[in-house]
This record gives C-alpha cells, sequence and structure tokens, in this order.
C-alpha cells in the first residue's frame, strides 16, 4: 500500500529585538497541535530572531532574504507546502490574496487586530476575541476560531493547575512582573524601583535575552532583597501560578494569567494592546492606560496592605 504523502505546514512569523518573542512562542504552541505534519518557520534573519530556539524545539527554519511575497510564493510551491500559517501584521489582505492565486494553499491567519484577511482559518485566541467582527472581514468559507477555547497555551499550563494552590509559607507577598520579552519602554526597572520601599515582597522578573536592559534589572536583583530575574525560563506558568499578584501588559500574556486564576492588573504599552485593554476595563479588571508611578504604587500598596490584613484575621 502507498504511503500517504506528508502533510507540509509552513509558519511565517518573526521575532526580533523590536517585533518582541510573542508571535513566534504561540506559533510554536500551534506548530504541536499539527498532529502528522511535517511543520517549517520562514523566518527573517532579524537582530534577537529565536530560530535556534524553533530548531531546539524540533523544527525547520527557512530563513528568507528579505519581506518580498514573491520569495515566500517561491518557497511554498518549491517545498511542495500544503497549509500556511501567517502571523504576521506586515502580511495582509492583498498579500494574502496574492498568494493564494499564485499557490492555492490553504491559508491560516492568526489575527487580534480585526483587519481583513483573504483565508480559509482564521484564529484569534484571545479571551476578548470577538467572532461577530470577523463577519465582514474573511470569506463565507473561512472557519472563525475566536476565544478562550481557542487559547494557545503551553503543556506547562495544564499540568501546573493540576498543582493545589496553597498560599506561600515564607511570609511574602509574591509579584510576577512579565512586560514582555523586550520591554521596549523598560517599564519593569521602573516597577522595581517603585516596589523598592515596599517591605516584605518577594519578586520575580520574566525577560528574554531579547530585552535590551538585562544588565539594569539583574544590578537591580542584586540590590533589592528577594527581587529574581528569570531569563528565557521554561517555568513560567510556575512563577505566575504561585504568585500573589501578577504586573503584566493587556496582552497574550492575560490569557495564561486568567487560565491560571492569578490576581493580576495590567499595564498598556503600545496601541496592539487596545483590544484586551478595552475588554478588560469593561469586565471591570485592574488596568492602566499608562505607566502611572503614584497610582500603581498606591494600587500595589492597598493590595498588599489588603493581603497582610486577611492573613491575619485569618490565623
Amino acid at each position: 500500500m502507498e504511503k500517504k504523502p506528508l502533510y507540509k505546514v509552513l509558519i511565517r512569523a518573526d521575532a526580533s529585538t523590536q517585533i518582541g518573542a510573542g508571535h513566534i512562542m504561540r506559533d510554536l504552541v500551534l506548530a504541536k497541535q499539527f498532529r502528522d505534519a511535517q511543520v517549517s518557520f520562514a523566518t527573517r534573519n532579524l537582530d534577537g530572531n529565536l530560530d535556534e530556539h524553533i530548531k531546539k524545539s524540533g523544527f525547520d527554519v527557512i530563513t528568507l532574504k528579505s519581506s518580498a511575497i514573491d520569495e515566500l510564493v517561491t518557497v511554498i510551491q518549491e517545498n511542495g507546502f500544503d497549509e500556511l500559517v501567517i502571523d504576521h501584521y506586515d502580511i495582509g489582505y492583498q498579500e494574502e490574496r496574492y498568494i493564494k492565486e499564485k499557490t492555492g494553499i490553504k491559508i491560516f491567519v492568526i489575527d487580534d487586530t480585526y483587519q481583513q484577511h483573504e483565508c480559509d482559518i482564521l484564529l484569534n485566541h484571545n479571551v476578548c476575541a470577538d467572532q461577530t467582527r470577523y463577519y465582514d472581514l474573511v470569506p463565507k468559507y473561512c472557519e472563525i476560531r475566536c476565544g478562550k477555547e481557542f487559547t494557545l497555551l503551553r503543556e506547562e499550563f495544564y499540568q501546573v493547575k493540576k498543582e493545589p494552590k496553597e498560599k506561600n509559607s515564607d511570609g511574602l507577598f509574591h509579584i510576577f512582573i512579565g512586560m514582555g520579552g523586550t520591554d521596549p519602554k523598560n517599564i519593569t526597572t521602573k516597577l522595581l524601583d517603585l516596589l523598592e520601599d515596599i517591605p516584605n515582597l518577594q519578586i520575580d522578573v520574566v525577560t528574554t535575552h531579547l530585552n535590551r536592559n538585562i544588565h539594569q534589572l539583574q544590578q537591580y536583583a542584586l540590590r533589592l532583597k528577594n527581587c529574581h530575574v528569570h531569563i528565557n525560563c521554561d517555568y513560567i506558568a510556575k512563577l505566575i501560578y504561585h504568585a500573589d499578584l501578577a504586573i503584566v501588559t493587556p496582552s497574550v500574556i492575560v490569557n495564561e494569567v486568567l487560565f491560571l486564576e492569578t490576581p493580576f492588573l495590567a499595564i498598556k504599552t503600545v496601541d496592539n494592546q487596545n483590544e484586551m485593554y478595552h475588554y478588560l476595563k469593561k469586565n471591570g479588571y485592574l488596568i492602566f492606560d499608562e505607566f502611572d508611578k503614584t497610582e500603581l504604587k498606591n494600587t500595589i500598596q492597598s493590595i498588599v496592605k489588603e493581603s497582610n490584613v486577611l492573613n491575619i484575621s485569618s490565623r
């Protein structure tokens, strides 16, 4: 019996010191969901790319020389890919239509900004996703996947949630800080500055090697008591799960924090976080539209104080 050809999937996404790591990280989760398929990534060789991480995760990387769509079309044709996953803000409706006309490939688009697309499958995996907003933006035949049932979570999150969620026994208030893999506005350092004189804290900062302020963060960690900086760590879920408060951006990390049911506050840092920002604000979550040192410090102090009162009253 002749063996059925392996289904071939190409994921087009980038990571860099400017773009961040988020697209590639969620695409790696998606890649593992393609059962019995050969999945490859097409990326640009940008400063701070994650090509080695992709390879270590078990996937091939095709390095593109440019952002030209014709180069991508050639890669699809020469390698016989069956499906193209696009997770890229610079590839939109016109480019997708061109790719479809030239190759006939099945197109799977990841979108979180409600743009028009020429695709067969559209995924918005954020908890704030609204399927109805896509009805006039995609073809009638497009399968729309929206909301928390489609959230791309790494296996570590499911495993950690099976553990009992007990109060930390060290008497400290645990704060998780995750302001993105690059944190270009250096919000993390500003947060550490305002947290410095709040007593009895355990602070865990998560970032990546793409963050240009790593040295400064590490210097803070040396100076502050009970402050740890975790770079490229694979145990983020555990840190979030056992935190008393998570301080994050209104981005995909909110999906993870909500899944683990950890109290949080979010600080908007860029405009593409607007959809999640408005969702959180509408639903009564603690959300800040910018970094405001005084307001943030007062809010965090109130949360810590309230936690201490609850701990005393429960003894």
